[in-house]
């Protein structure tokens, strides 16, 4: 394995991007979300892009217009299909043996390439999309994600023993009961602007939830919790920082690539 740095166009700007070479015939293309260069947080991405490469798998990585060393203006994850196509272009230009791209995305970078139709990759890996509008106030989970969260605390002896030991806030748990009975929040338009984007694409969709993430709750809230291309990562939060979560992401994505 081999990593360079690249720079690609992008109409008339300059976009900075990194591949890591392997000699496999799928690839690996990673999209960033919010504000993230491409190396991701702590350097989670670029260690996800070492794993996989390692497996054999070449991976692309991107700082989308205004972000990182790319040009231009950031114009957000609504405004990035371009992005995204010209370093899917880019990555097939510079590993001229692949034949099939997995496009990867967490947070709002999963709900950039659900939008965009899958943005010409010919597999997706979604996690933890991001649901919320903009403006939106939505900081607590849903009520079904909180009724949810108490029923498996049932389950647990050790909570159980919390509970009755003194060990639990009894006043924030009031809170989040309130917030449990309150009814469902009012359908997300960002919601269905991505289930529309997603209708149209015809390759493996693996949809990936971290279940102690709020994005995730949120994203089960606006969408079908029964829809078979959902996968679950018990106990992960947003980032699957522990080790265990860690390499079950990156199975995931190496089951997607080996599809």
């Amino acid at each position: 394995m081999t990593r360079f740095s690249h720079t690609f166009g992008c109409g008339s700007l300059t976009l900075a991007g990194t591949l890591d070479t392997a000699p496999g015939t799928a690839g690996l293309l990673i999209v960033s979300g919010g504000n993230e260069v491409r190396s991701g947080a702590f350097s989670g991405q670029a260690e996800l892009a070492t794993r996989v490469a390692r497996a054999g798998f070449p991976v692309f990585r991107f700082d989308r217009r205004g972000v990182g060393d790319s040009e231009g203006e950031n114009r957000g994850f609504r405004k990035s299909a371009r992005d995204i196509a010209t370093a899917l272009e880019a990555f097939r230009a510079m590993a001229p043996q692949i034949t099939r791209v997995v496009g990867f995305g967490n947070c709002d970078a999963a709900s950039a390439l659900m939008l965009a139709g899958g943005a010409g990759c010919d597999g997706l890996v979604l996690s933890n999309p991001w649901t919320i509008e903009q403006g939106s106030k939505t900081a607590t989970p849903p009520p079904a994600a909180i009724r949810s969260r108490y029923l498996e605390k049932l389950k647990d002896p050790r909570e159980i023993g919390r509970l009755l030991g003194g060990g639990v806030n009894l006043r924030k748990l009031g809170r989040g009961l309130v917030q449990s009975l309150k009814p469902a929040p009012p359908p997300s338009t960002l919601a269905g602007e991505m289930r529309d984007g997603l209708a149209g694409f015809t390759g493996e969709v693996r949809i990936l939830l971290a279940t102690a993430d709020r994005t995730a709750h949120v994203f089960e809230a606006a969408w079908d919790a029964s829809d078979p291309r959902i996968r679950r990562c018990h106990g992960a939060g947003h980032s699957y920082v522990e080790p265990a979560h860690r390499d079950w992401l990156t199975s995931e994505i190496l089951a997607a690539l080996r599809a």
